[in-house]
């Protein structure tokens, strides 16, 4: 029986090789700091779902009891104002469903906010950003109340490609707003 300690080297060295053969290790040692600890937060979430990929992708966060949309809406605008971000969007999608079917339905909206300078920034750095683009935040009525979803941007900062350090500046400055929106929308804090 190999002890454990070996064992586990053994393990390591095979993976390394194994990563190193096939240009995993290059892209590995190409991420940012954290890299690792965000992948496991996924893949936990990812399992504690049940295998569904968008809940292990997202941030979300449950609106306080009696918080309105419309509070949840202007505290976006009062983020969005502050840290000058526009607003390119809104995406009314239940009051869409309704003017459809002529049935009442669960509020289901998609504001767009975006930093122009910064996107174009990210898209000239990886063309394949443009499709993460605008920043999203969803606000859905689910049978207990209002939530808040937005795409885990520490996932593309992190297990993304290292920035430069004036991209990663920006780009983080803007996780910093979307979370401070879902912070106070979820507050209801303008």
């Amino acid at each position: 029986m190999i002890k454990t300690e070996p064992a586990r080297l053994l393990i390591l060295v095979s993976l390394c090789v194994a990563l190193s053969a096939c240009g995993s290790l290059h892209a590995l040692l190409n991420t940012d700091e954290g890299a690792y600890s965000e992948a496991m937060a996924i893949w936990d979430r990812y399992v504690d779902s049940g295998g569904d990929i968008a809940a292990a992708t997202t941030w979300e966060r449950k609106v306080e009891k009696g918080v309105t949309a419309k509070e949840i809406e202007e505290a976006f605008a009062s983020v969005a104002a502050e840290d000058n971000l526009k607003m390119v969007g809104e995406s009314a999608l239940s009051a869409e469903l309704e003017a459809r079917t002529g049935q009442p339905q669960k509020l289901l909206k998609v504001y767009s906010y975006c930093n122009p300078v910064t996107a174009r920034a990210m898209v000239d750095f990886s063309p394949h950003m443009a499709a993460y683009l605008p920043c999203r935040i969803a606000v859905v009525e689910k049978e207990d109340g209002l939530w808040l979803y937005a795409l885990n941007m520490d996932m593309l900062i992190k297990l993304g490609r290292q920035l430069p350090p004036e991209l990663k500046k920006s780009v983080l400055q803007m996780r910093d707003s979307i979370k401070k929106m879902i912070d106070k929308g979820a507050r209801g804090d303008f």
